[in-house]
């Protein structure tokens, strides 16, 4: 087990829109998830600016320097961007290892990749990562002089080799997933051909997306309060309510300050998103920063290429941790929205006024039925035409029959008439 103090830099003049508690708690979790941490301590660290060389000011990094002493601690966790140059001085300091957020949320990747496709991909983030930090590798290629030369010598050679070694790498790596994503793209062309459409579930890391997918479909999908509990995407067949089949898909949760890397890594998975039909956006609405955690989903949607023509549903979800007075609150904020449903996956309440939702949002969730109505019925008539849903009428010695074209939601509303 490793010892390890996690660090949140709180830059004055940065003018980032996250509060520094939250954002230290967030890095705990994600030094949590990872099984041979100990995380044996955490703080939140003023910075006026941050130092080009050393990322903290002489003062500051002695000050931490006691306290990594005095904790033991192996391991140091900066919870933000951290240079090579940067990296490498404070781990001469403080002689022990420092790493970064993305480096973090690399080792966590790497540790839960289950699939080929999965490691594959998180082998081809890390790689990228590893080749801009060469600097911090090697302690022998310090030396840039030498040799035959004023310019050139080992070091530089070295550096050059490891580069290389590095790209030689990720070509392979990029070949063996273009055929996971040909397989990939074969599985969804398949799909395709039978026209039961896609509903994709994204969310922040641990909103609770697996445990809606699981209650929805009935699978198993590891579901814990753990950030990045998984990674690989599940697909399974959910039946609407008076309606057809789609297809639901769940995805890996975003989180803020995603690495690119990551992003570039997975995009072929999270093309999974891009061909749906609709968008499920899972939130925990009981965490304190559940609108910076919206923002920074839509931001990431937004690289991967999804665009406003995609209809979206916000699943606020958790519900049962929010006390009564809130609870009231967001269940009226959503009756005033059409794209917003209130529920809580773990206790399984919202669900079937989540799957109408659904239904009435696809368009592949709509059908067309013929109704026979007698003369007496002229309220459930009026509605019909009311609602936009009547195709062709015909009048019989009886009655009317009447071809509509509605949804789940539609035929329940009429049967309540």
């Amino acid at each position: 087990m490793t010892r390890a103090l996690v660090l949140h830099p709180d830059i004055r003049s940065d003018s980032q829109r996250r509060d520094a508690g939250p954002a230290l708690e967030e890095a705990v979790s994600l030094a949590a998830a990872l099984p041979h941490l100990e995380v044996v301590g955490s703080s939140v660290v003023r910075l006026p600016r941050p130092h080009p060389g050393m990322l903290f000011g002489s003062g500051k990094i002695q000050e931490l320097k006691e306290q990594i002493h005095d904790m033991e601690a192996e391991l140091v966790l900066i919870d933000g961007p951290v240079s090579p140059i940067q990296q490498r001085n404070l781990e001469k300091e403080w002689k022990c290892k420092v790493l970064d957020r993305t480096g973090l949320i690399l080792e966590i990747f790497s540790d839960r990749a289950a699939t080929r496709e999965g490691v594959l991909q998180v082998e081809m983030a890390a790689l990228s990562y590893q080749r801009t930090r060469l600097v911090r590798a090697w302690t022998h290629l310090e030396r840039q002089r030498g040799g035959l030369g004023f310019v050139g010598g080992p070091g530089e050679t070295q550096i050059e080799a490891d580069r290389r070694a590095i790209d030689e790498q990720l070509v392979r790596l990029r070949r063996q997933l273009e055929k996971v994503v040909k397989t990939r793209n074969l599985h969804r062309a398949a799909r395709a051909k039978v026209p039961f459409p896609i509903v994709a579930l994204v969310g922040y890391t641990n909103a609770g997306k697996s445990t809606l997918f699981n209650r929805l479909t009935g699978a198993d999908v590891l579901a814990k309060d753990m950030l990045f509990a998984t990674l690989d995407p599940t697909m399974r067949g959910v039946k609407l309510p008076d309606g057809p089949e789609v297809i639901l898909s769940d995805t890996v949760g975003f989180i803020s300050d995603l690495p690119t890397e990551l992003v570039a890594a997975f995009r072929a998975t999270l093309e999974e998103v891009l061909s749906a039909n609709l968008i499920l956006h899972v939130r925990d609405i009981s965490h304190a920063e559940t609108k910076e955690q919206a923002a920074d989903v839509r931001e990431i949607l937004e690289t991967l290429g999804v665009n406003d023509s995609t209809p979206m549903i916000e699943v606020w979800n958790k519900i049962d941790r929010v006390d009564e007075e809130s609870r009231i609150a967001l269940e009226n904020m959503a009756d005033r929205s059409d794209d917003v449903m209130v529920l809580s996956a773990l206790e399984g309440t919202g669900m079937d006024q989540l799957l109408e939702l659904v239904s009435d949002r696809l368009e592949g969730g709509r059908w067309e039925e013929t109704l026979y109505l007698t003369f007496a019925q002229g309220k459930e008539r009026a509605w019909l035409f009311q609602r936009g849903v009547v195709l062709e009428e015909t009048q019989t010695d009886t009655g009317y029959d009447i071809d509509v074209r509605w949804s789940a939601k539609d035929a329940k509303r009429f049967r309540e008439i």
